[in-house]
């Protein structure tokens, strides 16, 4: 079966974030949410710290993280009470696989999570991320603490100061998981060194895997189509055709504009076929042609134009209108298809800690963008994705900053 297509659970799942604060729990939570939900599994994020803030405001003082601190503790209570009611809500609702994020940093409370969810049939994975890296907790409020809700609108200076205060709060109180019994992922310094136990079953392992690569280190992931080719001008798809003379166009003007970036792609992918290898030829660049980026395969229809299989194919062409996402080209593939082909790509793109570049198709830039970009699943074969135009994306905490760069006039 496709990794595109969801499989069934014997039991819902909550994944259970432990660690101080700016160690990367919440984009952890969220990357590994989108994951899910773009594998087609019913994920959703569950932050308390979004509930403490539409409870008490989103400016409170360091103080209010104090341990020894009654009325802070009581609303901190409150906050994971009310976020964990309604994340069973969810799961009684049908929810698959919940994030439930907070720094849930004692024995006390994680005991008090697991006794939540056992209750009602759900198993528990935790996710401890710890890091004594200076420099790492630095970068990381910098880069993305300082973005956040708490912050907005206030000094970056003043805000340093602040969030520093309340992880010195968290730290008087802290205590890492030791448990023998309970199911967990440890992720140390970013990944460098990765503990578990007890992780059960085919779901649990393939959030293991995933959380294993992933990183906190910003960097820019470029995503292109390849230029113009012989099949666009045609209005065919699929085939193997050479660029046009505007597509030759393209691959000088995207080289250009890669080769002048103060930070250039260390990596460049492509397809196997040869109008992603010649758009990269010009960048004079190390390359790795993977077959995972070739474009959907359109089986029976490759060559056809969409009114050849109108006419020729009218059912198949009112089942692929009807639901573009699962409509399967006849011995070829569909959009959940390629995201299943992709589901191994992403790790590794995951795992790359400097810029890269793919040049890839029409349908596999809108699966990687969907996945980078939170598109939701059934929008992904819709999102629109013009030729000749370079997309950089840059994965952050808070979501992912998209920009899309038009590099030749095609009017």
């Amino acid at each position: 079966m496709s990794l595109g297509i969801p499989m069934s659970m014997p039991k819902p799942l909550a994944v259970v974030m432990v660690g101080l604060p700016a160690r990367g729990k919440t984009y952890i939570a969220r990357k590994l949410a989108r994951y899910l939900d773009w594998t087609g599994y019913q994920a959703e994020v569950f932050n308390v710290g979004n509930y403490r803030r539409q409870q008490f405001g989103a400016q409170v003082p360091a103080s209010f993280f104090d341990p020894t601190n009654d009325a802070g503790l009581t609303s901190r209570r409150q906050a994971a009470n009310v976020a964990m009611n309604d994340m069973l809500a969810w799961f009684r609702a049908g929810g698959q696989i919940a994030i439930y994020d907070a720094t849930n940093s004692t024995h006390a409370r994680r005991t008090w999570v697991t006794a939540q969810c056992e209750a009602e049939g759900i198993d528990v994975l935790f996710i401890e991320t710890l890091c004594n890296d200076p420099a790492i907790i630095a970068a990381n409020i910098r880069d993305t603490k300082l973005l956040a809700p708490d912050y907005q609108g206030i000094d970056p200076t003043q805000a340093v100061a602040d969030f520093r205060a309340r992880i010195a709060h968290y730290e008087e109180a802290y205590e890492p998981i030791d448990s023998d019994t309970m199911s967990f992922v440890k992720l140390i310094d970013v990944g460098s060194r990765v503990e578990a136990q007890h992780v059960r079953g085919y779901i649990q392992g393939r959030i293991t895997q995933f959380v294993m690569n992933l990183h906190i280190t910003p960097r820019t992931i470029w995503l292109t189509r390849h230029g113009e080719s012989a099949a666009n001008r045609a209005g065919v798809i699929g085939t193997d055709m050479p660029l046009t003379e505007r597509g030759a166009a393209y691959a000088v003007a995207l080289a250009n504009h890669i080769n002048a970036l103060e930070e250039p792609p260390g990596s460049v992918w492509t397809s196997t076929l040869q109008r992603t290898i010649q758009t990269a030829a010009p960048l004079n660049r190390s390359t790795d042609t993977l077959k995972v980026l070739d474009e959907i395969d359109a089986g029976i229809c490759d060559g056809m134009t969409y009114a050849q299989i109108e006419e020729q194919m009218p059912g198949d062409f009112a089942r692929r209108k009807a639901d573009k996402l699962t409509y399967r080209y006849p011995r070829g593939e569909s959009y959940a298809d390629v995201i299943g082909r992709l589901d191994p790509l992403i790790l590794e793109l995951e795992r790359q800690q400097n810029p890269v570049l793919i040049v890839s198709h029409n349908a596999v830039i809108r699966v990687l963008l969907g996945y980078l970009a939170d598109v939701k699943r059934d929008d992904v074969p819709h999102t629109e994705i013009p030729l000749h135009s370079l997309i950089a994306l840059t994965p952050r905490a808070y979501g992912c900053e998209v920009q899309f760069i038009p590099l030749l006039n095609d009017h």
